[in-house]
Order: structure tokens, then C-alpha cells, then sequence
């Protein structure tokens, strides 16, 4: 690739007699030939990795340049030969010696006969002031060894004065600046600029996400206006945001060197080149100078189903809390995207039941038209017999790394059809809402699909067909988040009923700052303030939150602090402990509510000494300087001493980015007919009620219910067991980063980062009118695995990079309230289990023969279970009160 430069010998002004005239770029003297060295290295290895200790190759060569015609009207019309000869293949690790896979084997053994034939035929190049105006070849050539020369030939682009303008080469059609000197000239190529077909696609959400970087300089030494040598490097480097340890980098040089001039071909006379091209010979074809796709075969590659054969037995339900199902289930999914629609039906047909719901999460996190056209064949929306198959494919499909139109439009198609169960029509209707976030953040908010899902959704809420669809409309509206729902929204929480009401306000709760402008803020403080109608204390509660968490103004914050010591109870000591968390943990509206704090009339004694049991906190669970994770509880109880609503929230942020990792919601109400007491406002007429749900990595899942109406409760109660109910069972893939990377010397480039988790939340509520004591228990199990791919290819020998981490830990979370006196007694404990880590790294070069070279490296540790705080009240009392079980007694809490 580097060989071109060199063809820069002439600078020859007035210096030559072969040359009529100045020249802007690259010329060449008549009836020379050009001998050169070059030679094009690749090194792969870690971010930070040395380069000595990097796998790669060097492929070398000489290379023949002559000019064989010159435009008679103009110098800067030229037509060049270049002729590769004498290849050779190397490690460009000198330390390897025996251990080199290209020890004692001849070119033609590594390259192959007919590709080293094809690398050494010669290409012309066509250039016009310095650019390329066409690269001829010989058709039918294999596309790698064609690309080698592509790269080769895009050297001899280049301008001799300064500037920044657009080339088209290998790279595509790059923004490239120029950078002249007295003995040298800078090209400069922004890599991220180039435009160039190529697959690829990354995370929305740049938690979830891989930051890279691609820098490309090349140097040309110029001694007596000549251009002597040609130096250059590219580099592509990546890491992941979430875990830094999950690095790679490329870099590619390429180093051209001029030896020797000798007499060559007089020049070809004519005016017209096609005439030229067409004497040198006639099989000469106009190709793309762009690099072009190409896969290289994969020998002795086990099929689909011996894919899946080998590793079925890892994806067991009773494995899946291992972290090597998570590894089994990335390797799946990556074998799926190449296979086709018929492959993957018939495995889906000839499974059992129990693997079933893994293989449906494979197939639909796959995300291409042959495995989405698959599963919607498989699945039999109008069928009962397979429901959790269907809630699989949707939890699937919420979770979707890079969802496109095609799903979205197939799950609109299937909500107008019929359905056996209500709940998967709901949840179809849900997963919508996600789909249609997903593809307005990746800017499709104008497609017509995501069109037609927004008036599904805002129009069912609009005018609403059944008033029990209008929950369902809400859930999709949480998760699409579509500003133009706001008004709607407003209109449910003030005015809406019970559920509708609260559903309403959290919903509101996820928009961002910019959205929950002043007019939204009036609306949520005639809600809390009970301007209008009297509201639950849910429905009020979140709307403070609100207002406290977007830019809140000095009055809205001294109205909020002067209504504390006027609410019921519970809610007074829940409001204090809000205002006391945002000014522990230094949130947004602190330095506003310590102006308020400066008035006596909001902060007083009599104030800041309400009594409950009612608690909000927020707490780091891991800080960095680049990242930091937080965990939130905020737990509501009824004046009686039942619970109303307990809210866990987990969040990642790394810089302006944020991710709602995971919000688990226990609600109950209308119990106060057990204990015989009495409601309080606004809560008499509410029916007996409890229920989870869940938001996992920012999509809203369907509720679940643990009972609906009293005589429900009775019997469940009577027939009630400890085990808790099962909210979300799933195989999830989050991380999804591919990038296909043309290199300048003609390579291919591969990064790939997939991150996946096994994910099992349940909930249990426990409720005991012997003992006057409840008791709320959320479970998280999870196994996590992340794998980063980086490769080389130039389809004879491959060079690659493969690094993993993984991880297998639960956090539990559990509150218990005895409310046989006043204040109840209430203890909550969140604590994590201790958790193995282990990363690998695996470097490897690799012939297309079969022979190899591995290195491999693994690091474990331990990393020590944790114990959260959550409330700062007599916390040593927790473990005083109920002396705790074997299983748990590594958690934290207290009793306050």
C-alpha cells in the first residue's frame, strides 16, 4: 500500500526534461522503472498491550511502478502500472522464532498458488492531478487478494500543497487533510468520516455502549523532489464505557521504500485512454477503488444443530444461573446471524419444552430478517399452549440492541390479531412502547411504522376502545416516552382513578428534565397539594418527586417543606425523609432547598421531627472517576402500618449517560379491612390489591399481580406459600457492537463486543394477621458474561484478539414491618452475595491451512459480598429483633 508514495519520485518541475509542466500530485518520470520495497504489518493486542507483545503478520514485497502513458494535453493526466513481486508472509513478533506459524513454509503454501498468481498480476492506475480517476484489474479476482492491491494503489493519491479536501480510496470517501513541508507531506485521514457500505450496528444507549477511536497518518519523505519513502500508520482502538478492562487495538503500518531507478517501457502514445488501456490488454476492467466485502471460509465449522447439539445441555433451567450458559448463549447467537430461516425452524421444532424458552431468547436477540421470520412462524399468538414461549419472545424483543422496522411492524401486525391470553396482548402492546423509543433514539421517529405505533398508542389512550385498555396504553406510553403524550398524561394523573392515576405520574416520571416543563409542574402541584381532588398518597408522592427532581423553584420547594406536618403520618415522615436524602446525597435540588431551609417557617422542630416508619435512601453501591453506580429505596406505609408501596432502583451512570438498570415496585392497598383499620384519605373505596413490577435496563415489563379483590386475597392467603413469584426468567443480550473495518492496507478488520446476562427477579409478599407482621422479599439472580472479538483477516492467515469477563452474584432486598404497636417496628435489609469474577484473554494467528499459534491468560478474584444502607435509624436493631436465618446472615439493615 505504501509502495504508491513512492511514485511520488518526481516533483520534477522544470527539473526534468520528461516533465512539460508543474504538476499538483504524484508524477512519474517517462521510460523509468521503479523499484521498490514494501511491506504492510497489522498488530493486535489489549488497549494498553505493548506492541512486542502483539500477535499479528507482516506481508513484504517488492513492487514494480512505471509510467506508461502521459495525457499529451496536460501532465496531470497520467496512467500508471504497479506490479507486486517476490511476496513473503512473517510473524511480526521477532520473539515467536520456532513457535511461528510461517516457519518453513514457502508463500505459495500460505497464500495459496492462485491467490499468489492473482496478488502478482499487475493493476493500472488512472490519476488526474493527483487523485485516482479509475483502478483497473482483472475481473473475477478473489476479493481479498484484489483488496490487498486496492491498498496498495490508493498510496499514490496524494497533493503536494497544504488543505483539507475529499479523496475516494480504499477507505472510501474520506474528509483527508494535507500538510506540506520543505522534505516531507502529512496526509491526514479522518476515519470516521469515511463513507463506506459496511455492516455494523452498537447499543442506543451509551452505558451499554463501546467507545472507539481510528486515527490514519501517513508521511512522505521527499529528498531533491523526490519522494523517497512512504510511512504509515492507522490505528482503531476501542473500549467498553461499562467495564474498562474490555480493550482492544489494532494498528497497521505499512513502509514503502525507494531502491532503485533503471530504464523502462517508453511511454504509449494516444489521446485517448480507454484506446491505452484496451492495447495493454483487453481483460482490464474499471473497478471501485473502495475496499469491497468478502467472508473467508470457515473449514470443518460445525452446522446450526451441531452447534446447538454441543451446547444445549448448558442452557438447562437449572444451569442457567452459571455464567457458562451466558458464554454458550453469546457463541449461539452468533452462529444463528449466518444461518438461514429453515435451519433455525427446525431446531425450534424438534426441541423439548424445558429448553425451549432459552432457544426462543437466542433466536429473537439473533435480530435478523431470517430469525425474526423464523420465530413468528414457530409462535402461535392464538394458541394458549405456548404462552411462555410468547413472553419470552417479547421480553426478547423489548431488550433488543438494535431493534429495526421490521419487528416493530410485525408486532403491530400481531396486536390487531387475535389473541388466547389478554396478558400477551398487553405485553406485545408494552414491548411496542419500547420498540418505539429504541428506534427514535437511533433517529427513526419518522418511519412509518414507528408512525402507526404512536397512534396506537396515543389514540388507545385518546379514546380508549375498553377502559381496562387504557392501563395497557399507559405501559406503552412509559416505555415510548413520547413527548407529545405528556398532555395525555396530565390528564390521567389529575384526573384519572386509583391506578390509572399513579400509573399516570410514573410514567411522567421517566422523562427527561427538558420535558416536565412549568405548565407539567402546575399540574403536579395542584396533584400534590389536592387543589382539585383528593389523591392517594402514591398519586401525591411521586408528583413531589417529580417537582423535587426537575429544576424545582423556590416556592414549589417552601410549599412542599410547609406541607410537611399537615399530611397523614406515614406520608409526613416520607416526605421528610425525601428532603433528607436529597440533601445527604447532594441531588440537583439540595443547594435550593437549603435556601428554603435559611426561613424559620420550613425549618423548625416541630417540622423535622415527624415520627413513622416510612423511608427514603439512596447509596453508591461502586464509584470510579469515570463511573458510578447507585441503588435507591424508597418505602411508603399506610397509617396503619401496611404497606402501600416499596420502590428498589438501581441506575449506572458514566458521564452524561445513564442507565435505569433495574426498578423493582411492590404495591399494596385496601388491606386495612384485615386489621380493622381505619384508611387513610382518600384510600376508603380502594379494592383490596397486591402486585410487582419491574423496569429492567430501561424497558417497563408487565405487572404482575399477587391478588386482585378480597375474596382473592382470602384464598390465596389460605393457600398461601412462601415461594416467591417469578416476575422475569430470562437469557438477555445487551451488548451488541459490531463493526466491520476496512484497513488501509487492504485487510479486513473485526471488532465485535456482546454482553449478556441470565436474569431471574421474583417477589414475594407475606402477610401474617397471627403475628400483625408483613413481609416484602425481591430476588435478583444473575450471571453475566461480556466478550470482546477483534480480528484481522486477509483470508489466507488471521490474527485475533478475544477477552471476556464474567460473573455470577444475587442481591436481595427485604423489608419487614410489624405493626402490633406504634411506630411499627420496621426492618429493611438489601445486601449482595459475595461473587467470583474471572476474565480471559486470548491472543491467536491463525493460517486458512488450519495451523495456529494460542496464547492464553486467565484472572480470578473474589469480589466480597456487600451490605447497603438503608435507613441510618438504630441499625443495629435489625438483627436484635429477629435473629437472622443462616441464608441470610450476611445482610444488612435495621430496625427503626
Amino acid at each position: 500500500m505504501i509502495l504508491l508514495a513512492v511514485l511520488f519520485l518526481c516533483f520534477i518541475s522544470s527539473y526534468s526534461a520528461s516533465v512539460k509542466g508543474h504538476t499538483t500530485g504524484l508524477s512519474l518520470n517517462n521510460d523509468r522503472l521503479y523499484k521498490l520495497t514494501y511491506s504492510t504489518e497489522v498488530f493486535v493486542n489489549q488497549g494498553k498491550g505493548k506492541l512486542q507483545d502483539s500477535v499479528g503478520y507482516r506481508i513484504s514485497s517488492n513492487v514494480d511502478v512505471v509510467l506508461l502513458w502521459r495525457n499529451p494535453d496536460g501532465d496531470d493526466d497520467q496512467l500508471i502500472q504497479i506490479t507486486i513481486k517476490d511476496v513473503n508472509v512473517e510473524n511480526v513478533n521477532q520473539k515467536r522464532g520456532e513457535k511461528s506459524i510461517f516457519k518453513g513454509k514457502n508463500p505459495a503454501k500460505i497464500i495459496r498458488k492462485e491467490n499468489l498468481e492473482a496478488l502478482q498480476r499487475p493493476v493500472l492506475l488512472h490519476l488526474v492531478h493527483g487523485k485516482v480517476k479509475n483502478f483497473y484489474s482483472y475481473e473475477n479476482e478473489p476479493v481479498a487478494i484484489e483488496n490487498i492491491k486496492r491498498g496498495l494503489a490508493s498510496l499514490f493519491q496524494m497533493q503536494l500543497s497544504s488543505g483539507t479536501t475529499n479523496e475516494v480510496d480504499i477507505s472510501g470517501d474520506c474528509k483527508v487533510t494535507y500538510q506540506g513541508h520543505q522534505d516531507k507531506v502529512i496526509k491526514i485521514k479522518a476515519l470516521d468520516s469515511c463513507k463506506i457500505e459496511r455492516s455494523g450496528f452498537t447499543a442506543i444507549n451509551q452505558v451499554l455502549g463501546v467507545t472507539s477511536k481510528a486515527t490514519s497518518v501517513t508521511t512522505y519523505k521527499i529528498e531533491d523532489s523526490f519522494v523517497i519513502a512512504v510511512l504509515a500508520e492507522e490505528t482503531h482502538a476501542f473500549g467498553l464505557n461499562f467495564l474498562r478492562s474490555i480493550t482492544g487495538k489494532i494498528v497497521s503500518k505499512q513502509k514503502l521504500e525507494l531502491k532503485t531507478t533503471e530504464a523502462g517501457p517508453r511511454l504509449m502514445s494516444g489521446k485517448h485512454i480507454a484506446a491505452i488501456i484496451k492495447a495493454v490488454d483487453s481483460n482490464y476492467k474499471a473497478l471501485p477503488i473502495e475496499g469491497q466485502v468478502f467472508q473467508s471460509e470457515c473449514k470443518g465449522c460445525p452446522s446450526l444443530s451441531e452447534h446447538w447439539q454441543s451446547i444445549r445441555k448448558h442452557l438447562q433451567p437449572d444451569n442457567l444461573s452459571k455464567a457458562e450458559a451466558v458464554r454458550n448463549f453469546l457463541a449461539f447467537i452468533q452462529h444463528l446471524r449466518t444461518a438461514k430461516k429453515e435451519e433455525i425452524l427446525q431446531i425450534l421444532k424438534t426441541e423439548n419444552k424445558d429448553i425451549l424458552p432459552q432457544l426462543v431468547d437466542a433466536v429473537t436477540s439473533a435480530q435478523t430478517p431470517d430469525s425474526l421470520d423464523a420465530i413468528l412462524d414457530f409462535l402461535d399468538f392464538k394458541s394458549s399452549s405456548n404462552v411462555i414461549l410468547q413472553e419470552r419472545f417479547l421480553y426478547a424483543c423489548g431488550f433488543a440492541s438494535h431493534p429495526d422496522e421490521e419487528l416493530l411492524r410485525a408486532l403491530i401486525s400481531k396486536f390487531k390479531g387475535s389473541f388466547a391470553s389478554n396478558d400477551i396482548r398487553e405485553s406485545v402492546m408494552i414491548t411496542i412502547g419500547a420498540l418505539v423509543r429504541k428506534l427514535c433514539q437511533s433517529d427513526g421517529c419518522k418511519l412509518k411504522g414507528v408512525v402507526e405505533a404512536k397512534k396506537l398508542i396515543l389514540g388507545g389512550l385518546e379514546k380508549p376502545e375498553k377502559k381496562e385498555d387504557i392501563m395497557m396504553y399507559l405501559l406503552a406510553l412509559k416505555n415510548a416516552l413520547l413527548p407529545e403524550g405528556i398532555p395525555i398524561l396530565l390528564k390521567y394523573a389529575e384526573t384519572g382513578e386509583g391506578p390509572i392515576s399513579h400509573l399516570a405520574t410514573t410514567t411522567l416520571q421517566r422523562y427527561d428534565v427538558p420535558f416536565i416543563t412549568d405548565e407539567v409542574k402546575k399540574t403536579l402541584n395542584r396533584i400534590y397539594h389536592q387543589n382539585r381532588k383528593v389523591h392517594e398518597k402514591t398519586v401525591r408522592t411521586t408528583a413531589a418527586a417529580i417537582i423535587l427532581n426537575n429544576n424545582p423553584s423556590y416556592m414549589e420547594v417552601k410549599n412542599i417543606l410547609l406541607s410537611i406536618g399537615e399530611l397523614p403520618k406515614e406520608m409526613n415522615k416520607y416526605m421528610l425523609s425525601t428532603v433528607q436524602d436529597i440533601l445527604r446525597f447532594e441531588m440537583p435540588a439540595s443547594k435550593m432547598i437549603r435556601r428554603v431551609l435559611k426561613e424559620m417557617v420550613a425549618h423548625n422542630y416541630d417540622r423535622f421531627a415527624q415520627s413513622g416508619s416510612s423511608s427514603a435512601y439512596t447509596g453508591y453501591i461502586g464509584r470510579s472517576p469515570h463511573s458510578a453506580s447507585t441503588y435507591g429505596l424508597d418505602i411508603l406505609y399506610s397509617g396503619s402500618g401496611i404497606l402501600r408501596r416499596s420502590n428498589v432502583n438501581i441506575f449506572q451512570y458514566i458521564g452524561k449517560s445513564h442507565l435505569h438498570g433495574t426498578q423493582v415496585v411492590i404495591e399494596a392497598q385496601g388491606l386495612e379491612t384485615l386489621i380493622a383499620a381505619t384508611p387513610d384519605e382518600g384510600e376508603e373505596n380502594l379494592d383490596s390489591y397486591a402486585g410487582l413490577s419491574v423496569i429492567l435496563f430501561d424497558v417497563q415489563l408487565r405487572p404482575v399481580t399477587f391478588f386482585n379483590g378480597y375474596s382473592d386475597l382470602m384464598s390465596k392467603m389460605l393457600s398461601a406459600s412462601s415461594d416467591p413469584v417469578s416476575v422475569v426468567k430470562a437469557l438477555a443480550l445487551l451488548i451488541d457492537h459490531s463493526q466491520e473495518l476496512q484497513l488501509q492496507s487492504g485487510l479486513k478488520a473485526n471488532i465485535d463486543v456482546q454482553g449478556a446476562l441470565a436474569i431471574d427477579i421474583s417477589g414475594a409478599m407475606e402477610f401474617s394477621l397471627w403475628y400483625r407482621e408483613s413481609k416484602t422479599r425481591v430476588k435478583n439472580l444473575l450471571a453475566v458474561v461480556i466478550a470482546g472479538d477483534v480480528t484481522v483477516d486477509s483470508s489466507f492467515v488471521k490474527a485475533g484478539l478475544e477477552i471476556s469477563a464474567e460473573t455470577e452474584t444475587s442481591m436481595e432486598f427485604v423489608s419487614t414491618v410489624q405493626f402490633s404497636q406504634y411506630p411499627f417496628l420496621v426492618c429493611l435489609q438489601m445486601d449482595r452475595a459475595e461473587a467470583p469474577y474471572r476474565q480471559f484473554e486470548t491472543k491467536y494467528e491463525r493460517l486458512s491451512t488450519g495451523k495456529g499459534y494460542v496464547l492464553r491468560k486467565r484472572k480470578e478474584m473474589l469480589v466480597p459480598g456487600s451490605e447497603f444502607p438503608l435507613h441510618q435509624e438504630n441499625a443495629n436493631m435489625c438483627k436484635v429483633v429477629f435473629p437472622p436465618q443462616p441464608e441470610s446472615a450476611s445482610s444488612g439493615g435495621g430496625w427503626f
